[in-house]
């Protein structure tokens, strides 16, 4: 759909404060972020090529956007809202979604209906409850097994590189039934993928890994999440091989990159205020919500990129055809309908509907996975090592983004 570029949005007389907001502390947004609620549910903010865009802060606001039709996920509009140069240069952001080579944007995240619709509807057989269940004993002796050898070496333990790291990169390939031995060559190429200077070399070295892994499973099939797809849509010419490379991609890097972190960042968080790490080695039973606490306090993808394919009223705003949408999951998770508690991480008062998972067609395709695999790690954790301490404070530890999505890059423990 053709749509007029628009000009700077927004008719207040206010300067637009700048956005995004860098973090502070690595386990949770700008304490600004709450600031940025002030102006209503939905204001304009102010992106580092001076470009305007349109922000939604409120929660149901940002629902509300997310399950619209007239919201589109496209990165080809003119307007739709950069939040940093460097994602131009990066292949593995969703701006770069309209390369016609492809990549793992263009399977499910940089895309409308109906193609978007296609797509999960082939995926979606394989990431819910029940299937996602019968990995249970799977991640559990996942998580066994890397904390047993963190364990025997004694303390003191780099906790990311002996548990949060590695734990879920063998989930995604027990998911995806790709040997584990394979997660030398994997694991480097996904991080490559967010470093400007190495995203091409990666994207190229993961394609031809994924394409190598396809042919092989068309002789020799296994059981992972894409051998269905292998037996009956890439035999009948339903879907391409491009394709099926793309969803790989896609499955690698979101089910990792972000799990990974929500374990770091949340064991970080955890040991840091006071009480809550104590809490649920004193209560398991408090797991299920304090995870959805976990994620909601942590808002590791601070918001996603949309535009205006048609005039929107929305939270006293007039959103014009053509105008960039920032739905902030940071601000939303502050609302007071999903938390009464939104400056602190609590893990006896679990929120109403976070947004960490998004919400609408795009609500995040792996949320089972994720909720069932951070649940049995952080409840083994705080079983396991009652004593869990951090060596050092979160201002001390060196961090990194992967996109937009921050990364320890090690926690030093003991017990």
């Amino acid at each position: 759909m053709a749509i007029p570029p628009a000009e700077a949005v927004g008719t207040a007389t206010r300067q637009p404060p700048p956005y995004p907001l860098p973090r502070e502390c690595p386990y949770r947004p700008s304490p600004r972020t709450a600031g940025l609620r002030d102006e209503g549910p939905v204001s304009t903010v102010r992106l580092y090529d001076g470009r305007t865009a349109w922000l939604v802060t409120g929660a149901a606001q940002a629902r509300a956007l997310l399950a619209d039709p007239r919201v589109s996920n496209r990165s080809d509009f003119p307007n739709y809202p950069v939040m940093d140069e460097r994602h131009l240069r990066m292949r593995a952001t969703r701006e770069m979604a309209r390369e016609e080579e492809g990549g793992f944007a263009a399977a499910l995240f940089g895309i409308d209906p109906p193609e978007h619709t296609r797509q999960r509807q082939l995926l979606i057989p394989r990431f819910t409850v029940r299937q996602v269940s019968a990995l249970r004993p799977a991640i559990q002796r996942i998580v066994d097994e890397h904390l047993d050898a963190m364990a025997a070496n004694g303390s003191p333990a780099d906790l990311v590189s002996a548990f949060t790291s590695p734990v879920p990169t063998m989930v995604v390939l027990t998911h995806l039934d790709v040997p584990y031995e394979d997660r030398a060559r994997i694991e480097p190429a996904v991080t490559g993928l967010f470093d400007p200077d190495r995203a091409d070399a990666a994207m190229a070295d993961l394609t031809a890994y994924l394409d190598q892994l396809i042919r092989a499973k068309e002789t020799a099939p296994g059981t992972g999440a894409l051998d269905p797809l292998i037996a009956h849509q890439l035999r009948a010419g339903t879907v391409s091989r491009a394709e099926l490379i793309s969803f790989a991609l896609a499955i690698l890097v979101a089910g990792t990159v972000t799990t990974s972190s929500a374990l770091a960042l949340g064991t970080l968080a955890l040991l840091e205020t006071p009480g809550q790490y104590a809490a649920l080695v004193a209560r398991p039973d408090l797991l299920p919500g304090a995870v959805s606490e976990i994620l909601r306090h942590l808002s590791l993808v601070e918001q996603l990129a949309r535009v205006a394919t048609e005039d929107i009223e929305i939270g006293g705003q007039l959103i014009r055809a053509g105008d960039g949408i920032i739905v902030s999951f940071a601000a939303a998770n502050l609302d007071p309908t999903v938390t009464a508690h939104p400056d602190r991480l609590d893990v006896t008062r679990p929120p109403t509907n976070h947004l960490a998972f998004s919400h609408g067609i795009h609500h995040c395709l792996g949320q089972n996975l994720a909720l069932l695999e951070l649940e049995i790690a952080f409840g083994t954790l705080v079983r396991r090592f009652p004593t869990l301490r951090a060596l050092a404070h979160s201002d001390q530890l060196p961090t990194y983004l992967a996109g937009d999505v921050p990364r320890l890059a090690c926690l030093p423990v003991t017990w």
